[in-house]
């Protein structure tokens, strides 16, 4: 179930590429196939995501199922992020792909059958369950997975590329999602539209050429699943990178906060809320075209430590701002610079990571990073509930600064680091 194979690397002929052309990886067959796959489902997921809260809060009218909506999706990550690394390092990682792919469409036409049958809501947390351990294990094989379609000197762009697809696809999911239980007032067709979507994403991944030669089965023990952990700590920039964007995160969220700007503080309603949630991901939409048409960075370890940094300042401005405007621009500000920070530590991860580790190191990485969105919603909560949501969106901006000045100290070889795309 591995569709078309080729057994030379990706960068033979496309090395003659021009490196500064912003379309030249968009012309890579395997790589357009995957990047195409991968909007769709992404699109997808994001619209699932509004039909699951907006089912479980019609059904139940209480606050606590929407929580356990949250923790039914995020307990796989802890069970299973060491066991997907390995998979993806000792089995071919398109097949992984396909068949989490698989996997997905068939949770999702579940969905569909248990919202159409009016089920016990019980059923639908067991089919989320079930979704977060399939997004689990295909995270790190598809991490692992992009760097082995494109040469390594055009590796960033495509990252650029990948991480701006996704935005759009969490700007437009959500309103298409919203749209259709609007014009029929029921889930079904979003979930049985998801499942749709991942069938087509499962049949372009097939046609992808895979580039990955049979891996050496490795077993399965405590020691290999833990050696992505211990190769992260060995390598400095590797473990600078992943530890200052998980406290950037942890620290300067801002979006739990959001409805109590816009209606105490703000006072701009629901309205002006769908705005300050959009404006994160517009900035990193813009950023991102201005990213994949731009050379590689050559200073990449400054510009992601600065970037971090105009994150916990935009964070301040936001939390001390009164004005909408202002506040619309911070939130901007702040997508802007989280997309610099994202593509520049998944193309550092990716490029520093031997090939046969990459599923392990990136299932570490989605692990950090998954969990500390989790807790950073949490921490914004629980500081705004002592000391109000002022003080806790402004200390958390403080933080992340304090926490660039650390890294820079702890790991100068990421101060150090030069071209993104060597």
């Amino acid at each position: 179930m591995s569709g078309p194979t080729a057994t030379s690397g990706p960068a033979d002929s496309r090395d003659l590429q021009p490196i500064n052309d912003p379309y030249a990886v968009l012309r890579n067959r395997d790589f357009l196939l995957y990047l195409v796959g991968r909007f769709i489902a992404s699109l997808g997921q994001q619209m699932l995501v509004v039909a699951v809260g907006w089912e479980i809060y019609e059904r139940t009218h209480a606050f606590l199922p929407l929580g356990i909506v949250g923790l039914v999706q995020m307990l796989p990550m802890f069970l299973f992020t060491f066991p997907a690394g390995h998979v993806a390092d000792n089995y071919h990682r398109k097949r992984v792909l396909l068949w989490t792919q698989i996997a997905m469409a068939v949770i999702c036409a579940g969905l569909a059958v248990i919202s159409a049958l009016q089920a016990p809501v019980v059923w639908t947390y067991c089919c989320l369950f079930a979704m977060g351990t399939a997004r689990t294990y295909m995270w790190p094989a598809s991490a692992s997975f992009m760097p082995q379609l494109v040469p390594r000197e055009l590796f960033a762009r495509a990252v650029a590329w990948n991480t701006g697809c996704f935005q759009i696809a969490a700007v437009i999911g959500p309103a298409v999602g919203g749209l259709l239980i609007w014009l029929t007032h029921r889930a079904v067709g979003v979930y049985a539209l998801n499942a749709v979507a991942s069938v087509i994403c499962f049949t372009l991944l097939f046609w992808v050429r895979s580039h990955q030669a049979a891996p050496a089965r490795e077993r399965m023990t405590i020691q290999s699943l833990v050696a992505g952990l211990k190769f992260v700590y060995r390598t400095k920039i590797v473990l600078g990178s992943i530890t200052l964007d998980m406290f950037a995160v942890l620290l300067g969220g801002a979006t739990a906060m959001l409805p109590v700007y816009s209606k105490d503080i703000l006072h701009v309603g629901p309205r002006g809320l769908g705005l300050l949630q959009a404006a994160l991901p517009f900035g990193s939409l813009l950023m991102a075209l201005v990213l994949v048409h731009r050379p590689p960075l050559q200073k990449a370890g400054r510009t992601l430590l600065w970037a971090v940094v105009i994150f916990g300042l935009a964070t301040i401005g936001f939390g001390i701002s009164h004005s909408f405007w202002l506040s619309f621009a911070m939130l901007f500000l702040c997508g802007a610079s989280d997309y610099i920070s994202v593509v520049v530590r998944h193309t550092l991860v990716q490029l520093l990571t031997p090939d046969e580790m990459r599923g392990r190191v990136s299932a570490v990485n989605s692990l950090f990073i998954g969990t500390s969105n989790q807790m950073g919603e949490f921490e914004s909560g629980f500081v705004a509930n002592l000391s109000g949501p002022i003080f806790a969106v402004v200390s958390g901006g403080v933080g992340t600064i304090l926490v660039v000045i650390v890294t820079a100290v702890i790991w100068p070889e990421i101060r150090k680091y030069g071209r993104l795309d060597t």
